[in-house]
């Protein structure tokens, strides 16, 4: 009998997005889905019950939803998928592989995102230079591992940015993650609202920010270009 598979997808009006990232799971074998949404004022919610896909409300939060997601969970194996990332077909027979390789606790996939602009193909493949070398994936490239693994280390962090960072450096202390080098297809919104230079020199900055010791949420305050409030 194949491992059970529970994908985790957070949302947060991602109404446009929704549709795609649930059909791209199909088909599949022995997989449920669960929706995990935080407060959406747009027809997320209602899309997703449409495609009779198991909706869980949780507070905002993409470290809190995830968590409350892999608690409603049922499945031996967690994904999470990001709203805006596609899954490639066979999935879930790749992820089943690849967590039965020699000493392997969690892995993800290589990346593509989905724009033709020529400057993403280098993003792509810093990215997937990164995870190949460094087994260094981020959030937007669907990590999956045991629920088993997941509820030793601790889940994920309730940060405000940076969560996905921390569980990949607290499973990299444990062993090996694998990445599969066929990729997700993820939005190119991200890189093309601030551009692609702008968006992959901030995203280094985060990193380095965190590395020094600056507080998450001052962290996400840079990012999101938000005011940081004072108490």
């Amino acid at each position: 009998m194949h491992k059970k598979i529970s994908i985790i997808i957070p949302t947060f009006n991602e109404a446009a997005n929704i549709e795609n990232a649930i059909a791209s799971t199909q088909p599949n074998t022995n997989v449920e889905l669960i929706v995990v949404d935080g407060g959406s004022q747009d027809d997320t919610v209602n899309i997703a019950q449409s495609l009779s896909v198991k909706v869980i409300t949780s507070l905002p939060g993409r470290a809190m939803q995830m968590n409350a997601g892999a608690m409603a969970a049922t499945g031996d194996i967690l994904l999470f998928l990001h709203a805006d990332t596609r899954l490639p077909a066979g999935f879930d027979h790749m992820v089943r592989s690849a967590l039965k390789q020699p000493q392997t606790v969690a892995g993800a996939f290589a990346l593509r995102i989905d724009a033709d602009d020529w400057t993403l193909r280098w993003v792509e493949k810093g990215v997937n230079w990164r995870s190949h070398f460094w087994q260094m994936p981020y959030g937007d490239q669907a990590i999956f591992l045991s629920t088993e693994v997941f509820q030793k280390i601790g889940k994920f962090p309730e940060l405000p940015i940076m969560e996905d960072f921390e569980l990949i450096r607290r499973l990299k202390r444990i062993s090996k993650i694998t990445i599969i080098p066929v990729p997700v297809i993820t939005s190119a919104r991200r890189w093309l609202k601030k551009g692609v230079l702008q968006t992959t020199l901030l995203n280094q900055m985060v990193i380095t920010a965190y590395f020094l010791g600056i507080s998450p949420e001052r962290i996400r305050c840079w990012y999101r270009q938000e005011k940081l409030e004072k108490f």
